[in-house]
């Protein structure tokens, strides 16, 4: 690979661009490249806060790490953030640097623009969006359209319901939940959190944020439970956190709707055991005018039982004891179940035996039942032929 003192440019010139440079792609480097024939070129970069006030989203790079990236594109001799604000955000990085030229892609072309290297004496040059040869002509608006969103799916494994608080209300405990990467795009109402995680893709589009991964739960709760959206429910806490906490956690309910303590686990051995023995078979989506809560017989008694086997569950994970998650993680959604067996809906039973015969040794469906996916355990030889491996969130 050539080095930047490999290319050279006419001497005396200097040539100013300016952009975002978000998903920097080979087209974004053509047009470098043709800019640079004009002289030496100098790259403005739109700041994190330009990218937030124009385009209404999180930058998917820092500004940090654009301009590192652009830097070390042979073509350019040097590169800033802008620091301005709005289309024009340039200005400042132009009055400092001096350019002799200033390129633009027709599509980024505006007669203010024009005017303000005339302004200058600046010479405005105007260049088509040209591919390199052999390759696809690229631009950023038709990348983010192809690219998957990174935003985690969780899966729920042990308590859920109890994040309810006209469950608790019968008796307090925890919920356990797991943050998953996306290896895979799971099926809407598949109890995967997918209502909730597309919650989180509006706010933050392709990843989450960096910070407290405790505050980022608090405000995609909040957002999706705006007390205006009409609605008419909340929706449980658990999804919110087992999207956004890394790792495996678990949350205590006391009749409330956040919990009132958290625990996780990052252990590498741990997380590592726990996939090794999990994965997901999906079945068929929740029906459409499915009720999981009709018919809902909740007693103290039967929110105890769903309790003790998240209790259990989590202790056999954190021993790494196959034999007591297995029935800790069976003996939880039984209790699940009980309180709510419309989420036994016609179809589920076929497939919970199928799993049961190709050698699962639990299994529950994930979220709310009524369809969708079930996360079933296995010894790690004895795998059903539909399951999906899932890969836990690390810090």
């Amino acid at each position: 690979m050539k080095d930047k003192e490999a290319f050279s440019s006419p001497k005396n010139k200097k040539v100013f661009v300016s952009g975002c440079y978000d998903m920097l792609h080979s087209g974004h480097v053509a047009f470098f490249k043709e800019a640079a024939q004009y002289g030496d070129l100098y790259v403005g970069i739109g700041s994190d806060e330009t990218i937030r006030n124009l385009k209404n989203r999180q930058t998917i790079y820092s500004e940090k790490e654009r301009l590192y990236m652009v830097k070390a594109i042979r073509y350019v001799k040097d590169a800033v953030i802008n620091r301005g604000s709005g289309m024009m955000d340039f200005v400042a990085s132009v009055d400092e640097i001096k350019p002799d030229i200033f390129v633009v892609n027709t599509d980024g072309g505006s007669e203010e623009k024009r005017k303000f290297c005339e302004e200058r004496g600046i010479e405005y040059i105007e260049l088509q969006r040209i591919p390199e040869e052999g390759l696809k002509a690229r631009s950023t608006t038709s990348l983010r359209s192809e690219v998957k969103s990174q935003i985690p799916y969780r899966v729920d494994i042990a308590g859920t319901w109890i994040d309810q608080p006209y469950v608790s209300q019968y008796g307090a405990g925890w919920a356990i939940t797991a943050s998953i990467e996306p290896t895979a795009e799971f099926m809407e109402r598949g109890g995967m959190s997918t209502s909730t995680r597309n919650a989180a893709k509006s706010i933050w589009k392709f990843q989450l944020p960096e910070g407290d991964e405790e505050t980022l739960a608090r405000l995609l709760f909040c957002f999706e439970n705006h007390p205006e959206d009409g609605k008419g429910h909340i929706s449980g806490a658990q999804d919110a956190i087992g999207i956004c906490l890394s790792g495996l956690a678990r949350h205590y309910y006391d009749n409330t709707y956040w919990p009132t303590k958290i625990e996780r686990i990052h252990d590498p051995k741990i997380l590592d055991w726990l996939e090794n023995h999990i994965a997901l078979v999906p079945m068929f989506p929740r029906r459409q005018g499915c009720s999981v809560v009709e018919g809902k017989d909740i007693t103290p008694e039967k929110v105890r039982a769903l309790t003790d086997a998240a209790d259990r569950t989590w202790e056999a994970i954190k021993d790494m004891d196959l034999e007591r998650f297995v029935k800790g993680y069976q003996d939880s959604f039984d209790a699940q179940v009980a309180m709510f067996p419309a989420m036994m809906q016609p179809g589920v039973q076929d497939w919970i035996d199928k799993v049961k015969n190709e050698g699962a040794l639990a299994w529950k469906m994930t979220g709310a039942g009524g369809g969708g996916h079930l996360l079933i355990v296995h010894d790690g030889s004895n795998i059903p032929s539909d399951a999906i491996s899932i890969k836990i969130r690390r810090l």
